[in-house]
């Protein structure tokens, strides 16, 4: 129905909305903050007067309803309502952020200058830009979280009146909102706006999805409502006999969880058992809300039988947003199970506000499980990205955004929260970046454990460090922390840029040895020859081995006869051939490595899903066809990973001038003083060259063993082997494949 009003009708219709803003603020607001509110409406009113929203209603409808989400269902106070009513002003008329300045002071101008500059990033569609936007914003956490907060709101509005758009922005802006908005609403514990938002995103993503639930659910409400008076009923009448006094509230599941409940469990929508949820909201019976938490959970459950694996004490342990409650699932009425929550008002208060609530209850030192904690991580994480991919970034910072907790406890009885599925290392990394980078291995309830063991709540860990030890890029593949991986990826940068600073050195010095000058254009014309983008690509691969001296020499002879070297070779390709680019290392996907052990197999790649060099890939044992190679978003993924689990093998893209081996060297020789040592020597001196195993044995005067060596390349390990041949008293120095 299109919009109609006269201005008179338009003018009440914006002072009624003002008035309903004042009287939905969470804070108190003093006469001052009054006057500051007011302020800030009349110079909205003024400056989007000639504006029209999509729909044909004045602007200001819009800024009115943001200010009145900030105020009610965030809970922040008059600066933030004020920079709400203010956050369009700067981008879409004459004010500029100077004007904001003078007008309100230097707290609401910084963040409605943070909310322009998040506007005008928004406007692009190209994802790894988007993502880049993304970043940018997080980065505005630095001035104001006050920024993110008010930009939610704002995302949640306009999501809410969405309607009037043409459906190609619908899909646009609701993807970008299950992308980016709804996570970090619900890692910022804005837990009601968060399912709000995930529900208006399928609402524009999968309309009829969203239609079909919905009706199924306003359908199932009397007989929901039925359900919950008589799975009610026992309790009440305990809790008034305790004297207990509180609310219970009966609940849907959101249309978002219960469609990703049906996805995930390929169940249909009368087949998801826990639709609902009962939550006792309770007002203390003393200074101790934990004892009164589980004296409700004793009620409940001399009623009906609760399932101990569904138990999750949020109270004793909060979650890392500020969010505390007891959770419980019993076997209702009709052998049905049900999810009852169990919190003090102060508690749903938090559940409901997140941010704001948990700061006015905030009392003495908030420990680091507390919403500063996280956001000083967060901030540290930003901070040390700047060398990341930008969509990498926001992959990796959504990975801890909806991962659910675990909970370990330090050698000195310390707790750290971390996401479910995070390995030691990544607890190495929660301790302090030294101690990642110098972890050798870890302790688990006092027995010794590699790197990648999964950690389980109420584990004790315990680290091992050594100053020697460097990490590597096997050590991606089983962290999943965003901080892990961001300081592990800075320092094989670190690590990279040493050893291209090494190869510069070796080529400048091989080139005046053949007497070539160095210059620039010779750089890039080495680079040419070897498939490379940069000069950055050839300077590491001469320092990691990848290219050796002989290769140097067939360049500088077919340089001198490049007609005799085409005919030769017209279509040269070797196996430094590039397939993407990056700003400072080729991404060289140009090998496909399959299990634990990263071996090279034969394969043949799905025509359903056509990987290309760089998806993330998996690998299907077929019975007749050998390892077939789908994507990990392939249509028959699911299905194929279900039914046939036993025959999935982990697969995925590598630059084998990169990648690490394992190499077995059997040696053998004349048992002198100190061999062992001498030959261990060379081989840590050796840049990049690590000990997996050593086992040496001595027998009159004679000595013979095995050692397991991690090498980037088959040149490396030549060189090596002369190295260790030259050692007084070894004989004979073979490679051998298994120890």
């Amino acid at each position: 129905m299109a919009y109609s009003a006269t201005v008179e009708e338009e003018n009440k219709e914006i002072a009624n909305r003002y008035k309903d803003l004042l009287k939905g603020t969470y804070q108190t607001l003093s006469e001052e903050d009054k006057k500051l509110i007011r302020k800030a409406f009349e110079v909205a009113v003024e400056a989007h007067s000639k504006q029209r929203r999509k729909s044909g209603e004045p602007y200001i409808f819009h800024p009115i309803a943001v200010a009145k989400i900030v105020a009610y269902e965030i809970g922040l106070g008059a600066t933030s309502i004020a920079a709400a009513l203010l956050h369009d002003v700067v981008e879409d008329t004459h004010y500029t952020i100077e004007d904001m300045e003078q007008l309100f002071g230097e707290t609401v101008a910084r963040i409605v200058s943070g909310l322009t500059k998040i506007s005008i990033l928004n406007k692009s569609q190209d994802a790894s830009i988007q993502a880049e936007n993304f970043r940018k914003m997080l980065l505005t956490l630095h001035d104001d979280v006050r920024v993110i907060l008010i930009k939610i709101a704002d995302r949640l509005h306009n999501m809410q009146t969405m309607d009037a758009m043409p459906p190609h922005k619908q899909v646009k802006i609701a993807s970008e909102t299950l992308y980016i908005y709804a996570p970090l609403a619900h890692r910022l514990g804005l837990y009601n706006i968060k399912t709000e938002l995930e529900d208006l995103g399928l609402k524009y993503t999968e309309p009829e999805v969203y239609k079909d639930i919905l009706l199924k659910i306003k359908d199932s409400k009397e007989e929901q409502q039925q359900y919950i008076d008589l799975f009610n009923s026992k309790i009440q009448e305990a809790l008034d006999k305790e004297g207990f006094k509180y609310e219970i509230k009966g609940r849907f599941k959101s249309i978002f969880s219960i469609r990703r409940k049906m996805r995930k469990q390929n169940v249909s929508f009368d087949e998801v058992y826990d639709k609902f949820a009962i939550r006792i909201i309770y007002t203390p019976t003393s200074n101790d809300e934990k004892f009164d938490a589980w004296k409700i959970y004793s009620i409940v459950t001399d009623f009906y039988k609760p399932n101990p694996a569904r138990l999750r004490d949020w109270i004793t342990q909060p979650k890392s947003t500020g969010y505390e409650a007891l959770h419980i699932t019993v076997i209702g009425p009709e052998a049905k199970w049900v999810e009852v929550q169990v919190r003090s008002q102060r508690m749903d208060e938090i559940a409901e506000k997140g941010y704001a609530a948990h700061f006015k209850y905030k009392q003495g030192n908030v420990n680091e499980n507390g919403l500063e904690g996280w956001l000083n991580k967060l901030k540290e994480t930003l901070e040390n990205n700047n060398t990341l991919n930008a969509v990498d970034f926001v992959e990796d910072f959504k990975l801890n955004l909806y991962a659910k907790e675990i909970y370990v406890f330090t050698p000195k009885g310390d707790l750290k929260s971390l996401p479910k599925g995070a390995s030691a290392l990544d607890f190495a990394f929660a301790i302090h970046t030294d101690v990642g980078l110098k972890c050798r291995g870890a302790k688990v309830n006092g027995k010794l454990v590699p790197l990648s063991h999964e950690l389980k709540s109420g584990d004790q860990v315990d680290i091992l460090t050594t100053s020697a030890n460097k990490p590597n890029a096997r050590w991606l593949d089983f962290v999943i922390t965003a901080r892990a991986r961001a300081k592990i990826k800075s320092a094989l940068k670190a690590d990279e840029k040493k050893i291209a600073e090494e190869g510069k050195a070796i080529l400048v010095r091989k080139l005046r040895h053949l007497k070539i000058n160095y210059d620039e254009k010779l750089i890039h014309e080495i680079s040419s020859y070897f498939n490379l983008k940069t000069s950055f690509d050839l300077f590491y691969r001469i320092g990691n081995g990848a290219i050796d001296n002989s290769q140097l020499k067939e360049f500088v002879a077919q340089r001198s006869s490049p007609i005799m070297s085409f005919l030769k070779n017209p279509f040269k390709r070797n196996a430094y051939k590039d397939i993407t680019d990056d700003e400072e290392v080729t991404n060289k996907y140009d090998a496909l490595v399959f299990g634990q052990d990263e071996e090279k197999l034969e394969y043949t790649l799905s025509v359903c899903c056509n990987p290309i060099a760089g998806d993330e890939v998996f690998g299907f044992v077929t019975i007749n066809d050998g390892i077939k190679v789908h994507k990990t978003n392939c249509p028959n993924a699911i299905s194929l990973q279900s039914n046939f689990a036993y025959r999935i093998i982990k697969a995925k893209w590598i630059d084998s001038t990169k990648q690490e081996f394992s190499a077995i060297l059997k040696i053998s020789g004349v048992d002198n003083k100190g061999i062992v040592n001498n030959i261990t020597k060379i081989i840590s001196n050796t840049m990049n060259v690590y000990i997996n195993s050593i086992n040496i044995s001595g027998n009159a005067g004679v000595f013979e063993g095995k050692i397991s060596l991690t090498v980037k390349n088959r040149n490396q390990l030549t060189k090596l082997i002369n190295h260790i041949k030259k050692v007084e008293g070894v004989q004979k120095v073979s490679r051998v494949n298994t120890l």
